[in-house]
């Protein structure tokens, strides 16, 4: 692709860009795809695999940790080389292989479905929300409202999928639930590239500097390299999934690495904007400290409800669809709440929201926790916990 395209301003519809309607589409069905495999995850390891708890989640939170970890690698490549839209078809490739090769049941495959859903989720997920943002040009007044309504498709395709998956899987087993997850991937990635062949977004997300993307290597472009190494580097991350008991020494270089990036270019800007980048950091490691316990859900969570919960209507893995269900309930009230508080100057900063998020947290777990005086016979309590548990970790 070339950067010299003509931008035609695309049509618009509903006041935004037309192209959030197709990216909307194709986030919610990447969702889907993401969050119907994690729901089934953890149980297909315990139920079908066999795997001991500790196992199953050792796999987990190696495999969860690496997908939060490759979007900062896929973000400087699509950003320095391949620009979004290369970045996005590569990821939604290599996910639809991932979650079509769990169907095949050989250790290999399982470890490297997971490996390939990890380097896709790294060129995917960042850079269709880096697109949302560039659709709208600095300072565009509704670049907020357009980043509520991606978000809103984000949740949309986490409730339906659990759902829509583990019914499939309890049905037909756990393969068709996975192909489920499959196919949704498909869908998003239909949806695209329908996008990109209607051409609604301009000459946005082409490759920033097209000469530096054809440069060659043993006759090869960088573009080509990429791909190449993205491959192979899915052997590395499913390498590490596998023998996740050594995983915390990726953490440990990960994050010296990113201490060492981080006081580089601290050292290299102004002191207004060290403080910016300092309070930055501050939150991101409360936002660590959150999402640590939250992504519970997939794992702990999971298997509490399968094996202590009085379920009704819907079964463990379905369970995942509560907190997605939940924002999409309060997202606008609390929207109007905000404005509410604003317009009387009483809207609490920052600060104050991120420590009432991780207070609303703990007080979630403590009503999981307090579920255990309410058992049964068989040491299941009602589903009354679980809901309100979730509403409240949603909530925070």
């Amino acid at each position: 692709m070339s950067n010299t395209t003509i931008d035609n301003e695309p049509t618009e519809i509903f006041g935004h860009p037309k192209g959030l309607l197709y990216l909307f589409f194709a986030e919610l069905w990447e969702r889907f795809s993401f969050y119907g495999m994690r729901a089934l995850l953890v149980l297909y390891m315990t139920k079908h695999l066999l795997f001991g708890d500790d196992m199953a989640f050792g796999v987990y939170a190696a495999y969860m940790s690496l997908v939060y970890v490759t979007p900062m690698i896929g973000g400087i490549l699509a950003d320095k080389i391949l620009g979004y839209r290369k970045s996005i078809i590569l990821g939604g490739v290599l996910m639809v292989l991932g979650h079509f090769f769990l169907t095949i049941e050989l250790p290999i495959f399982f470890y490297g479905s997971l490996g390939l859903i990890i380097v896709g989720n790294g060129f995917f997920k960042p850079n269709i929300s880096s697109f949302v943002g560039e659709l709208y040009q600095q300072g565009d007044s509704r670049r907020d409202s357009g980043f509520t309504i991606f978000y809103l498709g984000i949740n949309l395709g986490a409730a339906i999928a659990p759902l829509a998956c583990a019914w499939f899987a309890a049905n037909y087993g756990w393969h068709y639930g996975f192909v489920l997850a499959g196919i949704g991937m498909v869908a998003g990635l239909l949806v695209f590239n329908s996008g990109l062949k209607s051409n609604v977004f301009g000459s946005k997300g082409l490759v920033p500097n097209t000469e530096k993307y054809n440069l060659k290597t043993l006759g090869l472009n960088k573009g080509k390299w990429i791909v190449i190494c993205s491959i192979v580097s899915v052997v590395l991350f499913a390498t590490i999934v596998r023998f996740h008991e050594f995983e915390s020494y990726l953490v440990w270089i990960v994050s010296l690495f990113l201490i060492a990036y981080i006081t580089y270019i601290i050292s290299t800007v102004s002191m207004k904007e060290k403080k910016r980048l300092l309070v930055a950091v501050y939150f991101t490691i409360l936002y660590t400290l959150f999402a640590a316990i939250f992504e519970q859900a997939g794992s702990s969570l999971t298997l509490f409800a399968d094996r202590n919960v009085n379920l009704v209507g819907m079964d463990a893995a379905g369970t995942n669809s509560i907190n997605a269900g939940f924002i999409i309930l309060f997202a606008i009230p609390f929207s109007m709440l905000w404005t509410f508080l604003s317009k009387r100057n009483r809207n609490p900063n920052s600060p104050v929201k991120f420590g009432l998020g991780l207070l609303f947290l703990g007080l979630g777990f403590l009503i999981f926790a307090m579920s255990a005086n309410s058992v049964d016979d068989f040491a299941r309590t009602s589903m009354t916990y679980l809901i309100l548990g979730y509403m409240v970790l949603t909530i925070g």
